[in-house]
C-alpha cells in the first residue's frame, strides 16, 4: 500500500482526533490502508460500479455534491492513477465541470450496497473535449479526466439495504436513443434545450 505523498489530515482533522482520542488508530488507518492509486481490489470496485457521487467545489472553496450514473465501465480506468468518466446532457448548469475549471480539486464517492463497500477516491481533475477520449463514450459532451491522490475504503456499517434497480432509460448506450427527459417538454423550456425526439404536440 502505497501512502499519499502529504499529510493525509489536515489541522481540522488532527483537532477533533485529539479531542476524542483516535489520533492513533486515525494514524493507523492512513499508513495502511491510504494509497495514492488504485490496487487490483479498489479497481474492481471502479469497474463495477454504475454510479457515484462526485464532490467539487470553485475558486471561493463553495462545495458543490452531484449523482453521476451510468453503466458499469463508465468510471473508466486508463492507469493505477489515472480515471475518466462522461459528462452526459443534463439541465445545462454544469457545476461541477465549471467547478473543476475553478479548482480541480475533486472527491468521489462509489457506494456497492450489496456487498457492502464504500470506496473513496480523491484526486485531481481536468475536462476534456478531446475527440479520441468523446468517442470512448456516446453521446458525451465532454469527459473529465482524474488524476488520483488518495484511494480509500471506509466502514460501510451504516449503509442501508437497498434492493437492486435496473439501469435507467435515460442511460446513453450504443444502439439506444434515450428519451427526453419529461422536463425538458415543458413548454417553458421551448428553445432553451437539446430535444432528441419531439414534443408530444409536433407529433403529426
Amino acid at each position: 500500500m502505497s501512502a499519499p505523498g502529504h499529510d493525509f489530515y489536515g489541522q481540522g482533522p488532527r483537532r477533533v482526533q485529539e479531542l476524542l482520542g483516535t489520533r492513533r488508530l486515525a494514524d493507523h488507518i492512513a499508513q495502511r490502508y491510504v494509497a495514492d492509486r488504485l490496487d487490483d481490489a479498489a479497481a474492481g470496485i471502479v469497474e463495477a460500479a454504475d454510479c457515484f457521487y462526485l464532490a467539487t467545489a470553485n475558486a471561493a472553496g463553495a462545495p458543490d455534491c452531484s449523482y453521476k450514473g451510468g453503466l458499469p465501465g463508465f468510471l473508466k480506468i486508463l492507469a493505477p492513477d489515472q480515471l475518466m468518466f462522461p459528462s452526459y446532457d443534463g439541465n445545462g448548469m454544469f457545476r461541477s465541470l465549471g467547478n473543476i475549471l475553478e479548482n480541480p480539486r475533486v472527491g468521489i464517492l462509489i457506494i456497492d450496497y450489496e456487498k457492502p463497500i464504500k470506496l473513496r477516491i480523491n484526486g485531481e481533475a481536468q475536462v476534456s473535449q478531446n475527440p479520441e477520449q468523446l468517442e470512448v463514450f456516446p453521446e458525451a459532451d465532454a469527459v473529465v479526466h482524474i488524476r488520483t491522490t488518495e484511494v480509500f475504503e471506509n466502514c460501510p456499517r451504516y449503509l442501508h439495504e437497498v434492493g437492486q434497480r435496473r439501469h435507467s432509460d435515460y442511460v446513453p448506450r450504443p444502439g439506444h436513443v434515450p428519451p427526453d427527459p419529461e422536463w425538458k417538454l415543458k413548454s417553458e423550456y421551448e428553445g432553451l434545450v437539446r430535444l432528441r425526439n419531439q414534443r408530444p404536440d409536433q407529433v403529426p
